[in-house]
């Protein structure tokens, strides 16, 4: 074989045999490198050049581990022959086994010999799940209801979307009363859209499957998935039959089939529970209704200028106010009625919502109704309303979108008598005012509503509405009751009225009790916070069990509540019994009324001092602040105080009845006052005459003293 530079004849490579076999320290493969032991400075010490004579010199290292590359310089190579960086690659004819040195610091892992190493096949629906609770989690962070069906959407795996209905509810169920609300507003918007009805089903029944497993980690489990299924049959996007259907696959003693009684017995079969059911966990809108009926009026004159028949029914599902689409319906009548080319649109639209099921059936002959009980009014703006309204009334149930029932129950309406139209319409707006109340906590408005109204002879009617109402929901709102009793008591309800509305409120206590766990022991605190809060006088109990049959629950209701009254600290108990205004005992109220009081009259704001009696939180408690008003004045010789007085008297801050009260108060301990001053009488007499110039008291306080609260009496 020709010897070129860089290549070995064969005797060479004998040669080369027998110095490796030789070597009694074959040198190591370290990397090239300057320093004055490397493998380069040994070469130039033993300069090899082109073998010439047969021979190939062996001094100083082991020639086996060096090689000319192909640009013509002498480099150190890998073990057994491998090329380095610019050498021709590894000897072929090793004789040897290759041993790897994981110790090299030339080791390279990709010369380990491969092994098959086991991995999990990744499940799609751990995925799913793992997917979804992300998207979840945003939504309760962003509130975006369309980037969560987008998402959803771009996620695929349509047939797992059960399982996001489960995981949505059952983050919710362990969340607050906003992510709550806001689980049940995106099952809605995804329902048909995203997720299909039978989808939405299958998510819910695996919830109730799981209901026992989810008693163990969230408290009241089952009441609160049983305002989720409630509230998906209100939102309609469950059928009412699926309680049944559920019902019949479940055993009887699973905490699954618990809920679906729940649901039925305490919330779907509760009055108006689609407006209760909605508002909840604060609504699904948080704007009033004046706010809701404004925005149905503008999508209905955007529809008529678009005709888009498409985006209207869009808006009106995304209002997400299922149990007022009557509005909408009433509303689209009286604009067909208004505008005559308007017509075809409106009544296309309503016919198109009936048929996709937006509007349900029991809504469109709500919204027929109310629009009949209003025509005599409307006719005084459009004279042919009476005309187009019995035209419109046999089209739509020829066409199938309106119940025939509506004919014999408007027949019905229009041959009963004129009071029961008038009570009937009478309770539908009250109900309107107590869930704007409890909205709102407006009381001035409350309380200009009802004179609105102009109905004094139904405030029997509206106490039983409104204590009704509040019983089947939180303290908050049984709170807001009690203090609202009281303002109307004072302003324009009479003790007859509040008597005969408890006597309406005992009289139906079973029914109550069948929809209202622990009614009556809730009934019992209504009355007995009322004769604390001085709305009803003890006497006025037996009043009121006179008016009823002895044996029925209401007589165990009064028993109950003269039990409470009669109990230790029972003031302070029964203010406090749903949280009160403030939560305060009396006598930390009474002594932060006399610190503000002293505040004042020691040089203080008059504006400051009656926002600290506005932030006590307890308006039938002012009668306090006036006595003790009226005694810091004896005692100070200093009449500041009449002039808080006028100012809290003209703001409407401390109403006539809680000004007489307070000076009836003052008047009843004068001869203990005269005790510590001597001239109480006569300072009393002048304050009295002023109060009088001024309109502070009632024209019967000169004749009659009025009965101070039991709670008060000691000061």
């Amino acid at each position: 074989m020709a010897s070129g530079e860089g290549f070995l004849t064969d005797e060479q490579r004998e040669v080369l045999k027998i110095a490796s076999q030789n070597a009694e320290t074959p040198l190591p493969s370290p990397r090239l490198s300057s320093s004055p032991k490397s493998p380069t400075s040994l070469l130039s010490d033993h300069h090899l050049k082109d073998p010439a004579g047969g021979k190939a010199p062996t001094c100083g290292v082991g020639v086996r581990h060096v090689r000319r590359s192909h640009s013509g310089k002498f480099v150190r190579v890998k073990k057994d022959g491998a090329g380095g960086k610019g050498t021709w690659g590894k000897l072929l004819d090793t004789d040897r086994e290759s041993h790897i040195d994981r110790n090299d610091p030339n080791y390279d892992s990709g010369e380990e010999p491969y092994q098959l190493v086991g991995s999990t096949i990744s499940d799609p629906l751990d995925e799913y799940k793992k997917a979804v609770v992300s998207i979840i989690e945003e939504y309760f962070s962003t509130s975006d209801v369309e980037l969560a069906a987008s998402d959803l959407k771009d996620l695929g795996s349509s047939e797992f979307h059960p399982y996001f209905i489960k995981r949505l509810v059952s983050i919710a169920m362990d969340r607050h009363d906003k992510e709550k609300e806001m689980a049940s507003v995106l099952l809605s918007s995804l329902y048909a859209d995203v997720i299909s009805p039978n989808q939405i089903r299958d998510g819910f029944v695996m919830l109730l499957d799981a209901a026992d497993d989810l008693a163990v980690d969230i408290l009241d489990a089952v009441n609160i998935l049983a305002l989720f299924v409630a509230r998906a049959v209100v939102d309609e996007i469950l059928p009412p039959a699926f309680l049944t259907r559920a019902k019949k696959t479940l055993p009887e003693s699973s905490k699954g089939y618990q809920v679906l009684q729940t649901a039925e017995k305490s919330y779907l079969s509760a009055p108006h529970h689609a407006e209760l059911l909605e508002r909840r966990w604060g609504g699904s809108i948080h704007v009033t209704v004046e706010e809701m009926k404004k925005k149905i009026a503008d999508l209905l004159r955007e529809y008529v200028e678009s005709g888009d028949t498409f985006e209207a029914c869009r808006c009106i599902r995304e209002l997400g106010v299922s149990f007022f689409h009557h509005e909408v319906v009433k509303r689209a009548l009286v604009l067909a009625m208004e505008i005559q080319a308007a017509e075809l649109l409106m009544l296309k639209l309503l016919k198109e919502a009936a048929e996709e099921g937006l509007i349900s059936s029991s809504q469109m002959v709500k919204g027929f109704a109310r629009l009949a009980e209003s025509l005599d009014d409307l006719a005084l703006d459009i004279p042919s309303a009476k005309t187009l309204f019995q035209s419109i009334v046999p089209k739509a149930i020829s066409e199938g979108w309106l119940d025939a029932s509506f004919t014999k129950s408007s027949c019905e309406d229009g041959e009963g008598q004129s009071e029961e139209k008038r009570l009937r319409r009478y309770k539908e707006e009250v109900v309107t005012i107590i869930h704007e109340y409890f909205l709102s906590d407006d009381i001035p408005e409350l309380i200009r509503s009802l004179e609105d109204l102009g109905l004094p002879e139904f405030n029997p009617i509206f106490l039983k509405k409104l204590v009704t109402l509040a019983l089947d929901r939180k303290n908050r709102e049984k709170e807001m009751a009690s203090v609202l009793l009281s303002a109307l008591h004072i302003e324009i309800f009479s003790t007859e009225d509040i008597v005969n509305g408890f006597v309406m409120l005992l009289e139906s206590a079973e029914d109550t009790a069948l929809d209202i766990l622990d009614a009556s022991t809730e009934l019992a605190l209504f009355l007995a916070r009322a004769v604390i809060d001085d709305v009803l006088a003890p006497l006025n109990l037996d009043e009121i069990a006179s008016k009823l049959s002895p044996n029925c629950s209401g007589s165990e209701t009064i028993r109950m509540a003269r039990s409470l009254i009669t109990a230790r600290h029972a003031g302070e108990r029964l203010l406090r019994c749903w949280g009160g205004g403030t939560g305060w005992a009396v006598e930390d109220a009474k002594d932060k009324i006399m610190k503000l009081l002293e505040e004042y009259e020691s040089g203080g704001v008059v504006a400051e001092a009656c926002q600290c009696i506005r932030d006590l939180g307890m308006p039938f408690f002012n009668h306090e602040v006036v006595k003790k008003a009226l005694v810091m004045a004896m005692e100070k010789k200093n009449d500041r105080m009449l002039n808080l007085l006028q100012v809290c008297f003209d703001e409407g801050l401390i109403t006539i009845n809680q000004m007489s009260k307070g000076f009836t108060r003052v008047k009843d301990g004068l001869d203990d006052l005269a005790l510590d001053i001597p001239n109480a009488k006569d300072k009393f007499s002048f304050y009295m005459e002023y109060a009088q110039k001024k309109g502070w008291l009632l024209t019967s306080f000169g004749s009659s003293a009025m009965e101070a609260p039991p709670i008060a009496t000691a000061s």
